[in-house]
């Protein structure tokens, strides 16, 4: 027990603790706005969440679940054929923890289950890590968005995944999921 408190008050993963995938609620609310605070300069508000989650068919919103705390969260949105990511986070003491990837990997997901067959984002021009892992789902560049980042001054990469409904891109959700999986494992063992 000693260990699990040390590595939770470290930010780790506790041995044997499962990150869940759920969908989002309004009881999550109150710790996803505290993430967004800590992580995006100028953060949403919990009535812009509440105005996301009301309109369910065109959109899903997950949060990532740690021992049943809110370390992440994720929302889609998805209109005529085209899946957009609206926002990802993850709370800063539990990055680099492939709980991004785990809230992507649901969101890639959700967007194939609603029918699209591309998918779309921006980053920040300085969120090298945050690139890598959308290259690793198969997004590619395909402009630059000046100023999107207008309170930081910063250009976003609009990066795109295409053909995102085909049994190929499937086949790359599941080596990707089996990675997870394999993490999973490995964080159980420890």
């Amino acid at each position: 027990m000693a260990l699990r408190r040390a590595a939770h008050r470290r930010g780790q993963a506790a041995p044997g603790g499962a990150i869940e995938i759920v969908p989002m609620r309004r009881r999550h609310l109150k710790a996803v706005v505290a993430i967004e605070q800590q992580v995006f300069p100028t953060p949403w508000s919990l009535s812009l969440y509440l105005s996301e989650l009301a309109m369910g068919g065109t959109r899903a919103y997950y949060v990532a679940l740690l021992g049943g705390q809110v370390v992440g969260y994720a929302g889609l949105m998805v209109a005529v054929g085209e899946g957009h990511v609206t926002t990802i986070g993850v709370s800063p003491r539990f990055q680099r923890q492939g709980i991004g990837r785990r809230l992507l990997l649901r969101l890639a997901t959700t967007a194939r289950e609603r029918g699209a067959d591309d998918l779309t984002l921006e980053v920040r021009v300085s969120n090298t890590g945050a690139q890598a892992l959308y290259h690793e789902f198969g997004f590619a560049p395909a402009g630059i968005r000046k100023n999107y980042y207008a309170e930081v001054n910063e250009d976003a990469v609009v990066m795109w995944a295409h053909d995102i409904a085909t049994e190929e891109y499937g086949q790359r959700l599941e080596l990707i999921a089996a990675r997870v999986a394999e993490q999973d494992e490995q964080r159980g063992e420890q």
